[in-house]
């Protein structure tokens, strides 16, 4: 038996969120008395995959299939069914972003394994076998439990942190067996956003809403964002008006994030963006409306013009950055 953790790469490398996941399944894996074996699905050094060793892997299987190149759920869901018969896997972990919302659901019909989506914490018992998950738009916590012989748990980013536990690991070439019949998905053209922030894992995020009244008046979030090492983001009306790239929107429709610091500016605070953000360690809120709902969900409110409000927030950033 063993516990078995997907993880994702860009562009070959690893980031935080990856070895969160491999942390959180290495911790199960301790507390069961298995193992906790990675899987990579890309062209990743050698050098690269053995960093999740750092992180409590075991083992590290490394799937190089050049047909793997775009995220393709059938073929994805195919190699993880065939990774987790060759490791006798009774438990598997992936990330709840785009990914894991992609291939959990897929790859729990074809193992007719339950699946615990968006986990916040390690299995509370494991006999029964209860997870804690949000529920409510992340508004709540409930305990499920999960009744079969093989469970699937998709992780929330930033739950878990990273936890050391270097073992001695090795890395083994899988080659699953994939049919041409199992790739279903064709891309035609992708766009690569390089130079940012990687949005679902910073620790600092700068959002903005229709409150900036147009996309000609974003420099200040983008530079306020530039001077805090932090990402941006934005609500779903600012990326269905074309004023910012729908890659940035952040709701319960867009990107689920849970980052140590949210800037929200000129956000109403509807209930669909809320439930995106909610995780946030702390929420501070500048918004010119003393009724916006997004002030009973910040910890930090300021009631201004975010056209004023902005470069006196931009001034201080760099004061702190100089000292």
């Amino acid at each position: 038996m063993s516990v078995l953790v997907y993880i994702e790469n860009r562009e070959g490398r690893f980031h935080k969120g990856a070895f969160e996941l491999v942390s959180y399944a290495a911790k199960i894996a301790s507390q069961t008395g298995t193992q906790a074996i990675a899987i990579s699905i890309g062209q990743v050094e050698k050098d690269e995959l053995i960093k999740a060793s750092k992180y409590g892997a075991a083992r590290i299987l490394s799937v190089s299939d050049s047909r793997l190149s775009t995220l393709d759920n059938s073929a994805y869901a195919a190699v993880l069914e065939q990774a987790v018969s060759r490791e006798s896997a009774s438990i598997i972990v992936m990330a709840s972003g785009f990914t894991g919302k992609a291939i959990a659901p897929r790859l729990s019909a074809r193992l007719k394994a339950g699946l615990a989506s968006f986990a916040t914490a390690i299995p509370g018992s494991y006999d029964p076998f209860v997870v804690r998950k949000k529920t409510f738009s992340g508004k709540a916590f409930t305990d499920i439990e999960v009744k079969t012989p093989i469970r699937i748990i998709t992780l929330s980013p930033n739950s878990f942190g990273l936890h050391e536990s270097p073992v001695t690991a090795e890395v083994i070439d899988f080659v699953p067996d994939l049919p041409s019949t199992v790739f279903t998905t064709k891309v035609e053209s992708a766009e690569k956003f390089s130079g940012k922030v990687l949005l679902t894992e910073a620790d600092i995020v700068v959002s903005a809403g229709r409150g900036m009244k147009g996309p000609e008046n974003w420099a200040p979030i983008e530079e306020l964002a530039s001077v805090l090492g932090a990402a941006t983001a934005c609500s779903r009306p600012v990326a269905d008006e074309g004023w910012r790239p729908h890659a940035e929107h952040v709701g319960q429709t867009g990107k689920v994030i849970a980052p140590n610091l949210y800037f929200a500016f000129g956000i109403s605070g509807a209930i669909q963006h809320v439930a995106g953000v909610s995780s946030s360690k702390i929420l501070v809120a500048v918004n010119k409306d003393p009724e916006a709902p997004i002030f009973s969900v910040a910890d930090y409110g300021i009631i201004g013009d975010v056209m004023k409000v902005l470069p006196e927030m931009i001034s201080a950033a760099k004061d702190l950055k100089a000292h």
